[in-house]
């Protein structure tokens, strides 16, 4: 698994790291047992965006001030340092300078610092939440996180949906570009992956990736690999994509109109749909819907099961939740289980060893987080954590039998009892 340049923790950054697999990095798991449940402690936040661990005992926590961008002012971000199970705060960031709205990003460094990209700007802070230097971004548009690359470089670039995409390269340690630019051939609206040192991109249209040079200190395009996701269908553009080292997976119809749940807020008339693209050949690819219902829309990536060979994909605005079993060498995806009138749109958390899948299920005006094994599909465990806003953002696991759930307006711990 990738992410050399991530703090060896359970949890360093998004997803898990940049193959966005969205599993632990250690051995633990929820442990269910007949008898036991989820509980949960709350508290509410101004737009939390992620949680994730650094030494034991340390959880840190990224906000932001999105409601500023509705009058046109502009926004910021704010890292906390929080109690692993009141959640109280331990120290905090100065508001951090941002500029226009999006959820941002942060991740430990395997220096030790944390790096945060919000806005227009990267913050370099160390772990009492104190800033040692930024750097602004070239393009005033918001950048849509980062990755860290093994050899220790950041890569991030800027979100639009009109403008072409630019990869602004950062060395950590200076705070400086390590390379100029590079402008891709398309606007991009989902995070980055990488793996290894291997960017790759999902573009409104089509799916492309760029190998870091040393001997030339560049990104280099990758110009036998490119898949035209889009065609001549009317879909819309994908989000983020998951590396699994053989392939890359993700799910298309990502324009919405999200305020405070993905149900009912798909805008295009077609079925989103998951695809797969081989990482040694990009003309090995298959697209099929995960529901088949018009108007189907996301706005995360989906989740692959490694050592089960399960892929899971889902259908936000539908409520639908779809299980495949994946057969590596006939390159078939066959059913496996369904839900439907499941509410779940948010990033997820599996546990390797146990098959425990964390998941929402937004309903009766609220979130509820499931614990669902992932080979069956059957329920071992909810709770209901409140709130208006349907998760859309990052969670991540905790330091025993527990795990945080940012939901916008609320941050929850829930854990075994």
């Amino acid at each position: 698994m990738s992410g050399a340049g991530y703090l060896a923790t359970p949890w360093p950054g998004e997803d898990g790291g940049p193959q966005r697999l969205q599993l632990a990095r250690s051995a633990a798991s929820l442990g269910l047992r007949a008898g036991e449940k989820l509980r949960c402690v709350s508290r509410r936040t101004w737009m939390s965006t992620m949680t994730l661990l650094g030494a034991p005992g340390e959880v840190y926590l990224l906000t932001h001030s999105a409601l500023r961008a509705k009058v046109g002012l502009a926004t910021t971000a704010c890292v906390e340092r929080i109690d692993p199970q009141s959640l109280k705060t331990v120290c905090r960031s100065p508001r951090l300078a941002g500029g226009p709205m999006w959820p941002g990003g942060m991740a430990l460094h395997r220096n030790g610092d944390l790096y945060v990209v919000y806005g227009r700007y990267l913050h370099r802070l160390n772990r009492a939440c104190e800033p040692q230097a930024r750097l602004q971004l070239p393009v005033n548009q918001p950048y849509n996180s980062y990755v860290i690359l093994d050899n220790g470089l950041l890569v991030t670039k800027n979100l639009s949906d009109q403008t072409a995409a630019r990869l602004t390269v950062v060395d950590a340690q200076t705070m400086q570009p390590a390379c100029a630019d590079t402008l891709c051939p398309e606007p991009s609206i989902a995070r980055l992956s990488s793996i290894r040192n291997t960017v790759y991109v999902v573009g409104v249209r089509s799916i492309f990736r760029y190998h870091w040079q040393d001997d030339s200190s560049s990104l280099v395009p990758d110009a036998d690999w490119r898949f035209d996701y889009i065609g001549d269908s009317g879909q819309s553009y994908g989000w983020d994509v998951v590396l699994d080292g053989t392939n890359a997976w993700f799910m298309d119809n990502g324009k919405h109109s999200y305020f405070i749940r993905m149900i009912g807020n798909g805008v295009q008339p077609t079925p989103n749909r998951l695809i797969r693209v081989s990482m040694l050949d990009a003309s090995d690819h298959q697209v099929l819907p995960v529901c088949g219902l018009a108007g189907g829309s996301i706005t995360n990536p989906p989740l692959i099961d490694l050592q089960r060979q399960i892929v899971i994909g889902y259908d936000s605005a539908n409520r639908h939740l779809q299980a495949w079993r994946f057969d590596a060498a006939a390159k078939a995806l066959t059913p496996l289980w369904h839900k439907s009138a499941f509410g779940c749109a948010s990033h997820m958390i599996l546990y390797p060893q146990s098959g425990e899948l964390v998941i929402n299920d937004y309903r009766r005006g609220a979130e509820e987080v499931v614990v669902l094994a992932i080979e069956s599909g059957a329920e071992l465990a909810r709770v209901r954590c409140g709130g208006l806003n349907q998760g859309v953002v990052f969670p991540s696991v905790g330091w025993g039998r527990d795990f945080y759930w940012s939901s916008m307006d609320r941050l929850t711990r829930v854990f075994v009892e």
